[in-house]
């Protein structure tokens, strides 16, 4: 038994005290990735408001710059992705007048689901998403 509190009373209570120690500073250095998911949730909220897909863009342009690489391309691909859908989605509301838009505006619909599942699986796995700069997937 020790005399002091604060010291491990057997090896087994130092090894589990190193490991916690270790453990705490690992996930210190750990970046956060909840607003990065928070994004992706809030691009995929477009099926049910249309604001949503602005305020991860705005999140994304304030964020990016202030994580590890790999991070700060989840906030590029999120930039990315608001702009690029909506692009897709204007051609598809113009083309909707002849009829093919609403076509479009279903695959546009595909495009955003697939991109944002590819780059929540991504940061789940700690990596930058495949294919930042493509204009598909």
């Amino acid at each position: 038994m020790s005399l002091h509190a604060d010291e491990p009373s057997s090896r087994e209570d130092a090894t589990f005290s190193d490991r916690t120690v270790a453990e705490s500073h690992t996930q210190a250095r750990r970046p956060d990735t909840t607003l990065a998911l928070i994004v992706y949730a809030l691009l995929l909220g477009v099926f049910v408001t249309g604001v949503t897909p602005v305020i991860g863009a705005v999140i994304a342009y304030v964020y990016r710059g202030n994580g590890p690489r790999w991070l700060d391309e989840h906030y590029r691909y999120h930039i990315r992705t608001f702009w690029i859908g909506l692009l897709y989605a204007v051609i598809s509301w113009v083309l909707a007048f002849v009829l093919v838009g609403f076509l479009l505006m279903a695959l546009q619909a595909i495009w955003l689901i697939v991109r944002c599942v590819k780059g929540f699986k991504a940061l789940s796995e700690r990596r930058a998403p495949d294919n930042v700069d493509s204009w598909l997937w």
